[in-house]
């Protein structure tokens, strides 16, 4: 039987090649989600427009 009796020279080596990697290829940051009170904020007012346009006419006919 062959004996390998060769050391290992950097027994961590592909453990510190995989967080080079990682340091190097940092993962995309997720795009910034749209905030959602500005389009609620918008609807209520379409809607209160409405409603006084409608009340308006409704006043004065």
């Amino acid at each position: 039987m062959a004996q390998n009796n060769e050391p290992n020279p950097d027994p961590a080596g592909t453990t510190q090649h995989f967080r080079r990697f990682v340091d190097e290829n940092p993962e995309p940051d997720e795009s910034a989600r749209r905030p959602i009170l500005p389009l609620v904020l918008a609807g209520v007012g379409a809607v209160l427009a409405v409603g006084i346009v409608v009340a308006l006419v409704l006043a004065f006919s």
